[in-house]
């Protein structure tokens, strides 16, 4: 790279990553910072570059926000009987809903970045390692002496369905609103946010601000009923929402039987500033909203292993559809559909075959259909 002009030699830098700083770029280059800027601003003025944040054009990632964790799978090898010991054997893997939706969207060749907290410990080193390895870009997470890495311990019964499930997430309250401030620049050049509700509920509300303002497309993704309480009223800016039957209910308050009653209840969602929701009933399907109002998708046929991680994956095949630029939600929610059954019929929480245009095909069926 030395042979070539400094200009470029910047643009091959700023190409591999896209969050150097100016020092850095004027560090590495032998270049003063104001030559670097009127660098910059060439490329701007050229459209080589986006703005600020240095994006490269048709490079502009998925940025993931929320937990990561290291995931601890206990099943049992016959009927699961409670208030008793059972045998059980036990798998360890890496977990955390942002986290297994980046590694989806990394295996379907997608760039993305991890924002993220993880105790500066042997897991938290591993989780990021493994990360950086699938693709993921890691260089915003949160690394934090004297806390634990997360963990999430999912009980299976001998069929594969989760009986319980216990969750450390308490390392994931320092993703403050200050410290995603800090990590603003990253966001800001993002195609898209993905965030879940495992963050504390004013960072939430500070995400849903950051998008209304800067028009980065951001989809929530729900973790539990209980964490519904830390979505914020006001969701104008949010594009998506992506939560199940229980955990809408949460939300308006209710419960919801019905499509009729489920179909209200988006309608109320709706007016408090989303602009869709995608509401998923495990084997019997989603419903989505449209301009038709709501529509139902049902789900394909599947042979359980382990149903850790299919919510994940029908989440980040949702949000690759969508930074496709394929906008339609029946597409999404298809492709979403068949990533979640691919998942549930493995043992592992993230499909080890998915790699770029896996899902592609769908979108000649859907012309067919």
């Amino acid at each position: 790279m030395s042979d070539l002009p400094k200009k470029e030699q910047l643009y091959e830098l700023i190409r591999t990553n896209p969050f150097i700083s100016q020092q850095d770029l004027a560090a590495q280059l032998g270049l003063s910072r104001s030559a670097v800027a009127n660098y910059i601003a060439t490329l701007v003025r050229e459209r080589r570059i986006l703005g600020r944040a240095y994006v490269v054009p048709n490079r502009r990632p998925i940025v993931c926000v929320g937990a990561s964790n290291l995931d601890r799978k206990l099943r049992t090898l016959a009927k699961l009987a409670m208030a008793t010991s059972n045998p059980a054997r036990q798998d360890e893997s890496f977990g955390g809903v942002a986290r297994n939706i980046a590694e989806n969207l990394a295996r379907l060749g997608t760039p993305v970045a991890l924002v993220t907290a993880v105790g500066n410990d042997a897991s938290g080193r591993a989780l990021l390692a493994h990360a950086e390895d699938a693709g993921i870009d890691t260089r915003a997470a949160l690394r934090l002496d004297g806390h634990a890495t997360g963990t999430y311990t999912a009980v299976l019964d001998h069929d594969g369905d989760m009986a319980v499930a216990l969750a450390d997430m308490a390392i994931h309250d320092e993703m403050t609103p200050a410290f995603l401030a800090a990590r603003a620049q990253q966001r800001g050049a993002a195609a898209l946010v993905v965030a879940d509700l495992n963050l504390p509920r004013e960072s939430i509300a500070a995400l849903v601000e950051d998008a209304a303002r800067d028009r980065v497309p951001l989809v929530l993704v729900a973790v539990s009923e209980p964490k519904m309480a830390r979505l914020p009223r006001k969701l104008a800016g949010v594009r998506l929402l992506i939560l199940n039957v229980g955990e809408l209910a949460a939300r308006v308050g209710r419960p919801l039987e019905g499509e009729d009653e489920i179909a209200a209840a988006c309608i109320e969602v709706q007016r408090d500033g989303v602009q869709d929701l995608v509401v998923t009933q495990g084997g019997a399907g989603v419903f989505y909203t449209g301009p038709g109002g709501l529509a139902h998708l049902t789900a394909p046929a599947a042979q359980v292993v382990d149903v850790t991680g299919a919510g994940d994956a029908f989440a980040a095949a949702v949000c690759w559809s969508l930074h496709s630029g394929d906008n339609g939600l029946a597409l999404a929610c298809r492709r979403g559909l068949q990533l979640a059954a691919l998942t549930i019929g493995c043992a592992q929480t993230v499909y080890p075959q998915l790699a770029p245009g896996h899902l592609d095909g769908l979108l000649e069926e859907l012309i067919l259909d």
